[in-house]
C-alpha cells in the first residue's frame, strides 16, 4: 500500500469500527446493563471473532487475487461502491430507536456476533481488496494488515463500552451530525479509490 492511501486506509478502518453495528450496539448495551465486566468478557469473544474473521478474510482475497491477476485492480471499484453503499445507509439511518438487548454478555456470545456479523465479513474482505490486492499480491502483506484488522473494530467497540450512557445520549441529542460526518468520511475513502483510475490508468493499481 502506498503511503499515500494510509490516511484514507486508517480514516477506512476508523469509519467503519465506530458507526453503529451489531458489535457496538451490544457492546454498549452490555456494559449498560450489566456491567464492564460482564461486557469485556463479551469483548473478548468480539475480539477472537473479528480475529478469525480477518484470517478467512486474507485466504479468500489471496486466492481470489491470484485467479483474477491484472485485473483485481478493479476491486476497488466494488470496494468503492460498498462504501458509497455504506455512506447513503448511514446518512438515510433512523434517528431515533433503541438498540436491541443482547443475550447475557459471554465469551461466547461475542464470538457469535462478530462470527455472524455481515459488516465485518465486508469490511475486511474490501480493506483488504482495495486497500492491499492492487498493490502487492504478496501472502504477507495481507497477512500483516489482516492482523492489524482486529485491532481496529474491537478497539472501537472499546469506545461504545466504556462511553455507555453518556455516548448513547451523544447519539440521540446529535444523531443527524454524527451520521452526516461519518457518511461524508466514507464518501472521501470511496473516492480516493478510484482516483488513480483517472489520474493514472488502471495499470497503476495493478503493478508490483
Amino acid at each position: 500500500m502506498p503511503v499515500t492511501m494510509l490516511p484514507s486506509f486508517l480514516l477506512y478502518c476508523f469509519t467503519g469500527g465506530i458507526t453503529p453495528g451489531p458489535a457496538n450496539l451490544c457492546s454498549l448495551s452490555a456494559a449498560l446493563r450489566y456491567g464492564p465486566g460482564a461486557a469485556l468478557r463479551q469483548w473478548r469473544g468480539l475480539f477472537t471473532g473479528f480475529l478469525l474473521i480477518s484470517l478467512v478474510s486474507v485466504a479468500i482475497t489471496w486466492r481470489l487475487g491470484a485467479a483474477l491477476g491484472q485485473y483485481v485492480g478493479m476491486l476497488s471499484w466494488l470496494g468503492a461502491v460498498y462504501m458509497l453503499w455504506l455512506a447513503w445507509h448511514i446518512a438515510r439511518s433512523p434517528k431515533s430507536g433503541a438498540a436491541k438487548d443482547p443475550a447475557a454478555p459471554t465469551f461466547r456470545t461475542g464470538l457469535l456476533i462478530n462470527l455472524t456479523n455481515v459488516k465485518i465479513m465486508i469490511f475486511c474482505l474490501t480493506a483488504l481488496s482495495a486497500y492491499v490486492l492492487p498493490y502487492t499480491r504478496s501472502f504477507w502483506a495481507l497477512l500483516g494488515v489482516g492482523l492489524f484488522l482486529p485491532f481496529t473494530g474491537p478497539v472501537c467497540n472499546l469506545v461504545w463500552l466504556f462511553a455507555g450512557a453518556s455516548l448513547q445520549s451523544l447519539f440521540t441529542s446529535h444523531r443527524g451530525a454524527v451520521d452526516t460526518t461519518m457518511a461524508a468520511a466514507l464518501v472521501l475513502c470511496a473516492f480516493s479509490l478510484v482516483w488513480p483510475f483517472f489520474t493514472e490508468g488502471p495499470a497503476s493499481l495493478v503493478s508490483g
